[in-house]
């Protein structure tokens, strides 16, 4: 697959003039451009009355330039410098490559650069325009420019409708953070003004009752007589008419106006005063689930609060869910809750989707009709460029044209939406957008307001955002100088929205890259054409890079067309493989060739080419690891591990990575139920993964932002990043399947059980799937002399004993053998210690039974860890020793009557069902026993005497990961009204007061000092024990939610951790990662390295 190296297209070749390039093909300009841009810098500061000059004012004279101060200073700005721009060129990310598919980050456009470069060396300050004339100036124009490109009205000799404005601002945020700002504003500004009207002394009492507007159904009414619900459903334009129509009609200045409402708008009340004074429910305001961050921010600043930032839902390809949204709105007209602003996404950033603007605007029409107004703004911060690929009006105005039809593919044939391909010879061919994307994209001109970002699709360097306004006189609810509401005068841009002092250098950068690039389809929209070709392109790599053979799936976020379609299996792997032949084979010169080739009617490459991929630019994909079988992998965790390895090797995130030595850049977001919905389930079984619980699914993506990845010389550079990409995930492949394989291993438990009873408490291990496991068993030494050795170790040592199995072993196939009535299977192990290793080698136990084996792969795992309350299993054994003399017992028994009442000596002699708070009860077994303060329980008789003790011990359950691990042997205090009623081996101990959730994920170690830890030998707690209602091999996942909502409290009473007994706290082992490197200070390692630059400026000048 090659390409035409004599190939001429004079878009892209437009396009490729734009850029210093990949490899600084266009340095020789952009070098003459600088050194132009410092020729004007010195003319203009010797210039400036060089007669000073003349009058001998040398303010640097040569004398100070030749100390050596002074050249000490100046070399160590020297060396600074050369050693940032070094460590800047290793250790940056390198943008300006056709590699880097990751975040919006690209090369910037020349112009762009050059013209923050000029004004920087200026520094103006657009807060005023007497600090910034020009620079502030240029601020305007680009709000021009860009109300024009949305076809919002910018001709200011038009006097029958307002004329739009917009302003520069630092980010989308801020630009997000002021159009929520104007919606509170503007929603209570009919209540301030009514205040004003109606208090026996406010300022506009005098306003005739005539006064009258229209309501957002039609019907002109009275202002005085409006109900609260109608003036909080106004609309805009009938707001913003007021302040003129009091004027025109009473003679009311807006400057007098402004001081009569100073003490009544919200800027100075409040929301919450005029909420309390009309009896309002908070406003809110709605937007897609896949919307930015500084949506419910900016509610959080502008004290609307996010829970009043209602998130929608989406559809299968992440476009606002249009059903929920009526549904929503027709929930807030029912009990009347006014909403302030629907928000459009008009380019989503994780997904690269457009919301059905049209649909929004038009459902606006429909409740307005019944009562529900609200403003629509159009979150354009990504997506608002790509209007530039719509075609423009007359050559006289830069606005889309108004009788603008979208245009398909086809009705291009296959060429784009205006037809330039370069011809047959075209080096990267544009791409039109969908036609529901070009609709939408038409409709920003019937919005409110407009966020867009110059610094996203427009090529600009950070910070350059921007907020347009269809109605310009709405900027003056977000001012604190000339709040009123008019068309008046240009002025300072600083007085208007967030922002005080900024930059003018950002409007300079972006009204250059938009006059030199052009606002229009020969400008940005080519150059957004050829980036929607080549994202086309990549997408087609992503649909078909993997076959039944290939050790992984990938599957992309917008189906193909077969699959989307619903069309069978077959026919979608048919597609594939016309993706395969007519695409990722053929150079974009054979592609456009056999278009053209094709008969009338046939289906074109360039069309399904349009068909695959996002709205815009963006491809989201996900992966999914395959057994060596082919069995997809299920485990949602696990898809998400693997997805975070490959993404780990293709950025950076380490000191250590070494940025030019990466193939490859991708980037990853999240699914998360909360905002994805079905949308997010869905996408999993895709995948073929589980879907029935709500845990999050990563999802890789790639912005495409260089048209340049299509065109090389060699022209097979994307499957290139396909191999690359490929190679890295097969080797990850690896990795998931040793984590996940069945093969035998070795194994270790905890051993509990001093005197009693002998229990085996396994060891998990979170990331092998062979350790993934909350076994309990109870067992017994096959050999007596090694069960002699072990109880004595157990009284003697104060360190864990663990049994470790000394061969490798399938432990799940060996507990499968352990059926009732069958001879037990035997373990094979050795007793070990921290310090002094093996004590005792290739002991064997036999397993009498199990008590629990609970499977922990994720779909096991509780959504949620416990709130309020910690959980165990508690288990254990009683000790029993009978002999003939009761007069020993009855003595014992009379000796402690203080701890017990109602106690019966004739007969037979049996302890009280109301043990004192220093009794205990044993766990299992069918005899009523009672325990004394030492733990003894005694029964007597005139023939015989039993006297039992008990060992208890609890390992805490774990409902998800990460977690840790507690275990230790326990006394349990029944409360008396329990008396020595007995409960079940397999219980449940639940400590109270305990906040698990409040805790997690515990650190390692979880306490600096594990003394003070709360689980600790001699800790006391209160706990309620109850049946654990499922089978010991039975999910635990719901368990502890189906036990306390309908299980019977066993027992109550004190916990106490005992102190003669081991007390393990782990959280190293059950979550360790053998694949993962350790964790560290990666921020101190960064300043570690920024810190070489002072360390070298110090060492050039001899200074300490």
């Amino acid at each position: 697959m090659s390409q035409p190296t004599n190939s001429h297209d004079a878009t892209h070749a437009v396009i490729s003039s734009l850029f210093i390039g990949p490899r600084a093909e266009n340095m020789n300009e952009f070098r003459d451009n600088i050194l132009a841009v410092l020729d004007e810098l010195q003319d203009a500061r010797q210039s400036y009355f060089d007669e000073d000059a003349a009058n001998g004012f040398e303010f640097i004279p040569q004398a100070i330039r030749e100390t050596q101060e002074f050249k000490r200073s100046t070399l160590r700005t020297a060396t600074a410098v050369r050693e940032t721009a070094k460590m800047l060129a290793k250790h940056s990310i390198p943008f300006w490559s056709p590699r880097y598919q990751a975040h919006m980050c690209t090369d910037l456009t020349m112009p762009a650069v050059l013209g923050y470069m000029i004004t920087m060396l200026y520094n103006p300050n657009n807060v005023a325009i007497e600090a910034s004339p020009l620079t502030t100036i240029a601020e305007i124009e680009v709000g021009e420019q860009l109300c024009d490109l949305f076809g919002f009205q910018n001709n200011p000799t038009n006097k029958n409708e307002p004329k739009a404005w917009g302003h520069v601002t630092c980010d989308g945020t801020v630009a997000n953070l002021e159009s929520v700002w104007v919606s509170r504003n503007l929603k209570f500004y009919p209540l301030s003004l009514r205040k004003a009207m109606d208090d026996p002394d406010g300022p506009l009492r005098f306003v005739p009752d005539t006064f009258s507007v229209r309501t957002c159904q039609g019907r002109l009414k009275k202002f005085r007589e409006l109900t609260t619900w109608e003036l909080l459903n106004l609309k805009l334009k009938t707001i913003l008419d007021i302040p003129e129509r009091l004027e025109a009609e009473f003679g009311i200045t807006p400057k007098w106006l402004e001081g009569a409402l100073n003490s009544y708008n919200i800027q100075t009340t409040g929301k919450d005063v005029l909420e309390r004074q009309f009896n309002v429910s908070s406003p809110q305001l709605l937007v897609a689930s896949t919307k930015h961050y500084s949506w419910p921010k900016s509610s959080a600043i502008m004290g609307i609060g996010s829970e009043n930032t209602i998130s929608v839902g989406v559809d299968n390809e992440a476009r606002v869910d249009m059903g929920q949204l009526e549904r929503l709105l027709e929930e807030r007209l029912a009990k009347q809750q006014a909403v302030y602003t629907v928000v459009a996404v008009i380019g989503s950033t994780e997904e690269g989707a457009v919301d059905p603007l049209g649909q929004i605007l038009a459902l606006r029409q429909r409740f307005q009709a019944r009562g529900l107004s609200f403003l629509v703004h159009g979150d354009a911060a990504w997506g608002g460029y790509f209007a530039t690929m719509l075609p423009r009006g007359p050559a006289t105005t830069a606005t889309v044209d108004p009788s603008f039809s979208p245009v398909s593919i086809n009705d291009a044939n296959g060429a784009g939406l205006s037809g330039r391909d370069g011809g047959l010879d075209g080096l990267v061919p544009d791409l039109p957008l969908r036609v529901e994307t070009q609709e939408d994209l038409f409709a920003l001109r019937f919005c409110d307001s407009v966020t867009v970002d110059p610094h996203k699709a427009g090529y600009v360097p950070y910070p350059a955002g921007a907020l347009t306004y269809r109605d310009g006189r709405i900027r003056n609810l977000v001012t604190w100088t000339s709040p009123y509401l008019s068309q008046g005068s240009v002025t300072s841009i600083g007085i208007f929205g967030v922002e005080g002092s900024k930059p003018g250098a950002s409007a300079v950068s972006t009204w250059l890259s938009n006059k030199c690039v052009g606002l229009d389809q020969n400008g940005y929209g080519a150059l957004l054409s050829e980036a929607c070709f080549t994202s086309a392109r990549i997408s087609a790599l992503w649909a078909a890079l993997t076959t039944e053979e290939s050790s992984f799936l990938c599957v992309p976020f917008n189906p193909i067309p077969s699959e989307k379609a619903g069309d069978s299996k077959i026919a979608q792997e048919e597609e594939r493989a016309r993706i395969r032949t007519e695409i990722l084979t053929k150079s974009n010169t054979e592609i456009l060739a056999a278009d053209a080739a094709k008969p009338p009617g046939a289906p074109k490459t360039m069309a399904l080419l349009r068909a695959l991929g996002s709205d815009l630019n963006i491809n989201a994909f996900a992966i999914n690891w395959k057994y060596e079988d082919g069995t997809p992998n299920k485990d949602v965790t696990e898809a998400n591990y693997f997805m975070t390895r490959v993404v780990s090797k293709l950025s950076v995130d380490n000191p250590d990575d070494k940025p030019t030595e990466i193939p490859l850049y991708l980037t990853s977001t999240k699914f998360e139920h909360e905002y994805y919905g079905e949308c997010a389930q869905n996408y999993k079984r895709r995948l073929h993964l589980d879907d029935s619980s709500h845990e999050e699914l990563m999802v890789l993506r790639n912005v495409v932002m260089s048209p340049l990845a299509t065109f090389t010389t060699n022209g097979d550079f994307i499957n290139m990043l396909g191999k690359i990409f490929t190679e890295v995930v097969d080797k990850e492949v690896q990795v998931m399947r040793a984590r996940n394989d069945s093969r035998p291993d070795y194994h270790s438990f905890l051993t509990r059980g001093t005197e009693g009873k002998i229990f085996l408490s396994y060891r998990p291990m979170f990331h092998l799937a062979k350790h993934r496991l909350q076994t309990i068993l109870e067992v017994a030494f096959v050999n007596k002399k090694d069960e002699q050795i072990y109880r004595q170790l157990k009284q003697n040592s104060e360190e864990e004993i663990v049994f470790k199995t000394s061969d490798k072993i399938d432990l799940l196939k060996l507990l499968a053998a352990v059926k009732p009535g069958q001879k037990s299977p035997e373990l094979q192990g050795n007793l070990t210690t921290k310090s002094n290793g093996t004590i005792l080698s290739r002991a064997k136990v036999q397993i009498l039974s199990i008590l629990k084996n609970r499977p922990l792969s994720t779909v096991n795992h509780d959504e949620a860890y416990p709130s309020g309350y910690m959980p165990f299993y508690i288990y254990g054994s009683t000790l029993s020793t009978t002999g003939t003399n009761t007069s020993g017992i009855v003595s014992a028994l009379q000796s402690q009557t203080s701890h017990f009442s109602n106690l019966s000596l004739s007969g037979s002699v049996n302890l009280p069902l109301l043990p004192s708070s220093s009794g205990q009860i044993s766990i299992g077994g069918n005899h009523t026993h009672a325990q004394n303060g030492n733990g003894t329980t005694t029964t007597a008789s005139s023939n015989q005497t039993t006297s039992t003790s008990q060992e208890l011990h609890i390992d805490h359950i774990l409902t998800r990961s990460p977690n840790i691990i507690l275990s230790s042997s326990i006394d349990f205090i029944p409360n008396d009204s329990f008396g020595s009623q007995q409960f079940p081996d397999n219980a449940i101990l639940i400590l109270e007061g305990i906040h698990e959730a409040a805790m997690q994920p515990f650190a390692d170690p979880p306490s600096t000092n594990l003394e003070k830890f709360f689980f600790r030998a001699g800790a006391e707690f209160q706990g309620r024990i109850y049946a654990d209602t499922r089978a010991v091999d039975a999910s635990a996942k719901g368990l502890l939610k189906e036990v306390l909502k309908g299980g019977k409290v066993l027992s109550s009473g004190r916990v106490v951790i005992r102190e003669d007994r081991e007390v393990t706290v782990d959280v190293e082992k059950v979550n360790r990662d053998p694949w993962r490197e350790e964790e560290e200070d990666r921020v101190g390692r960064w300043r570690e390295r920024w810190g070489r630059i002072g360390r070298e400026m110090d060492s050039r000048t001899g200074e300490e």
